[in-house]
């Protein structure tokens, strides 16, 4: 057998002396004992099937480690060694913990080399290993949405690539100057028409039909009017060149662009009927409701502001945090509500009249609003006053941090994919210039390399993340998903 013998003893007086042979493993620089004993504990991994192997296979040594120094009884492996510290704890322990600062899908390289399957690995490390692939995956689709904007489908032909055209000039406005130019006037529009739908109420701003009933001013109107034409051309031309009709139309932010819209056109639609359908009390009061809905056109910045769609997105994932919030509010809201009708109905003057009213008083007082409209009068109604309100700045106070801490890593996160992302394009851009050096000659080659160090060396200088492999790995074969062979560093 390949090893060494050592005496090992069960005290520290020297009895009970026994022999026990091991193997030295020489990782990266890094010396290793380990006992034949200990790895029969899982014979199909690669240590084993080094421990059991014979001396005579001297083909079967060499797929099996990287060298063997028959001196030293040392065998070789050209790894990682603070990986491989990982990787003897499954002989130690029966598991696995990736330790800090080991990527989780380099660490599974290592795994499937030294052939330990993934089912040792703890599940709290499967779950870093979730999470750096979904990161892979969303890397790759940020190149392949960049890829495709730049260059866009060499297949399409005919109305498919004006299809795509008009795509990219309506929501990609970093794709062109005209594209970024149509988002500016789109951003214009959302303003001006936010602000005439305010200006409009003003009394001194309006003027009186025919009965005396105000109404807006026919320059604000034609205004109004102006912008609800540019939103529903820029929508129709959006459904149109969109590649999914459906997931266009059930999207979150066109829902919010159609709510915009549809106000103008059915109160429109009203108008025409005729007087007689204006006069009625229940079609008036749809008008007026149809008209604040013209609020929702505010949503529609959020389209050109990342900033805002980075809160939408920290607060979609903070659903569990603002629901525990709603919950201890209400709690608290219905527990003080009652408390307040029970303790004031002693006094005569008591401004808690049912409970129900009373919840009015509750919110305000835990939201630490205090208008002063309800409050109570007795002294047991002041107490329980001042501890509804206390409760209620620690039942705000309890999920903030969790809500914040939730758009910290998302906005982080986000800042590092799309760094990643615009570093692979550089990669593939310093790929295709070295291939077409070496399609040139040598001397054009040395010199295309030579810049392409330096730009790659920039590259780097302006990377957060601390390490960089690329997920593509042919410039000209478009983009492929992440294989376990590339690496990022997600912490």
């Amino acid at each position: 057998m390949w090893g060494i013998t050592r005496t090992r003893y069960a005290d520290c007086n020297g009895s009970e002396a026994s022999e026990e042979t091991g193997i030295v493993l020489n990782i990266g620089g890094v010396i290793q004992v380990l006992c034949g004993d200990v790895l029969n504990r899982f014979p199909e991994t690669r240590l084993a099937e080094l421990w059991n192997t014979s001396k005579g296979c001297l083909e079967d040594l060499s797929s099996l480690c990287d060298d063997y120094d028959s001196g030293k009884g040392e065998f070789y492996f050209d790894r990682d060694p603070d990986a491989f510290k990982c990787i003897i704890e499954l002989y130690y322990y029966g598991e696995i913990h990736i330790k800090r600062g080991i990527c989780p899908i380099c660490f599974v390289k290592e795994m499937e080399f030294w052939k330990i399957d993934l089912y040792f690995l703890d599940d709290c490390c499967k779950g870093d290993l979730q999470e750096a692939e979904d990161e892979l995956a969303e890397i790759a689709e940020k190149v392949q949405t960049i890829l495709v904007d730049r260059e866009g489908d060499p297949s399409a032909r005919g109305w498919q690539c004006f299809q795509m055209c008009l795509w990219k000039l309506l929501e990609k406005p970093e794709s062109s100057l005209s594209a970024r130019v149509i988002a500016i006037v789109s951003f214009l529009f959302i303003l001006i028409s936010s602000v005439v739908m305010c200006v409009g109420t003003i009394p001194d701003l309006q003027v009186e039909d025919a009965e005396g009933n105000h109404m807006e001013h026919p320059i604000l109107e034609a205004i109004e009017t102006t912008c609800i034409g540019w939103f529903t051309v820029e929508y129709v031309l959006r459904l149109i060149s969109s590649p999914n009709k459906v997931k266009f139309v059930l999207s979150f932010m066109n829902i919010i662009d159609f709510m915009a819209i549809m106000p103008f056109y059915v109160v429109l639609t009203l108008t025409s009927l005729g007087t007689a359908m204006m006069e009625l009390a229940n079609v008036q009061q749809a008008v007026q409701a149809l008209r604040i809905m013209r609020i929702a056109r505010i949503f529609k910045l959020a389209r050109h502001s990342s900033g805002l769609q980075t809160l939408t997105s920290a607060l979609k994932s903070s659903f569990s945090e603002l629901g525990m919030l709603l919950m201890y509010m209400g709690v608290g809201v219905f527990l003080f509500s009652a408390l307040a009708y029970t303790l004031e109905q002693s006094h005569p003057e008591t401004m808690f009249t049912s409970i129900p009213q009373s919840f009015w008083w509750a919110v305000i007082t835990m939201t630490t609003v205090g208008y002063g409209d309800i409050y109570p009068k007795t002294t047991l109604g002041r107490c329980n006053a001042a501890v509804s309100f206390l409760c209620g700045v620690i039942a705000i106070a309890l999920p903030i941090h969790p809500i914040i801490n939730n758009f910290v890593i998302f906005y982080n996160k986000q800042q590092v994919l799309e760094t990643a992302a615009k570093h692979e394009i550089e990669l593939m851009a310093l790929r295709s210039s070295e291939a077409c050096a070496e399609e040139s000659g040598p001397h054009i080659q040395r010199r295309s390399v030579g810049v392409a160090s330096g730009v790659w060396d920039n590259a780097m200088r302006s990377c957060h993340s601390d390490t960089y492999i690329p997920l593509l790995q042919d410039p000209r074969a478009g983009v492929q998903t992440p294989s376990l062979d590339r690496s990022f560093d997600s912490s």
